[in-house]
């Protein structure tokens, strides 16, 4: 029997069939061309948030008529290959140009054990740290749990190296992935950001308040600020607050977008 054919149901999915099946080739494009901006979320005080306490960038590619490409639809397909690592180092570059753009700037960067090794990466992060006295002081660098726990030992010696040059440290989707709390101290962490899994609609779960509760009483034992990540509304904000998270992010305080 002829196996079934999936038409689009009209010409806007067509439309987006077609753009998605060109997406590697975009994204290659985007790279080779240099067409890419970083977004920026502010990241706010608990007890003050009118202060901002620093920025999370994030890598936007464009295509050719400027507009952003959908990181969803890529970005999961290569993280772990050599069109991520390039996706990083850009990343980097950017970030560190716009450190040295703005004085007063405090930027956190993501990164992953991966790019520990990557000599392109590490070339853009030296390079910017030569730049200018005391620009490290001001620059976080992001790495989840999960991609901490791949190389815990060459991540460490990573922290070691790059917080003599003021480099800070931040554990991302803290509680979401698969640190252990013996694993918890062997790390250099300056930051730990509570996962939004536990924040989402807390004041109506018992069980995320127990979790995010817990995660912040940890963080705090280890000398770590607690950033709230995914806080969407003002219920989230206040609670997270009560709980002892030092710093919030999420929508309700802001999307990212270009520009600061």
């Amino acid at each position: 029997m002829e196996a079934e054919r999936h038409e689009p149901a009209s010409p806007l999915d067509a439309a987006i069939q077609s753009r998605d099946r060109d997406m590697p080739q975009m994204v290659r494009a985007a790279l080779a061309e240099g067409r890419a901006q970083l977004a920026f979320q502010p990241v706010v005080a608990a007890s003050n948030t009118g202060k901002i306490a620093f920025h999370e960038a994030f890598i936007r590619l464009l295509d050719e008529a400027g507009r952003v490409l959908p990181a969803a639809k890529f970005l999961p397909h290569v993280e772990d290959t050599t069109i991520g690592r390039e996706i990083d180092a850009l990343s980097m570059k950017l970030g560190m140009m716009k450190l040295a753009q703005h004085p007063q700037l405090r930027l956190a960067i993501n990164m992953s054990a991966r790019s520990i090794a990557d000599g392109q990466w590490r070339d853009e992060l030296m390079r910017g740290l030569a730049r200018i006295d005391g620009l490290g002081q001001r620059l976080i660098l992001e790495i989840t749990e999960e991609s901490a726990m791949m190389l815990p030992d060459v991540v460490t010696r990573f922290m070691a190296e790059l917080q003599p040059k003021g480099v800070h440290f931040a554990l991302d989707d803290f509680g979401a992935g698969q640190i252990s709390f013996s694993n918890l101290k062997d790390f250099l962490f300056d930051l730990a950001k509570v996962d939004r899994v536990f924040v989402s609609g807390i004041e109506n779960s018992p069980d995320n308040q127990v979790i995010a509760e817990a995660l912040v009483t940890v963080a705090h034992q280890f000398e770590m600020y607690v950033v709230a990540e995914g806080v969407e509304t003002a219920k989230e904000a206040a609670h997270m607050t009560r709980l002892g998270a030092d710093c919030l992010q999420g929508w309700h305080f802001g999307v990212p977008k270009p520009g600061l």
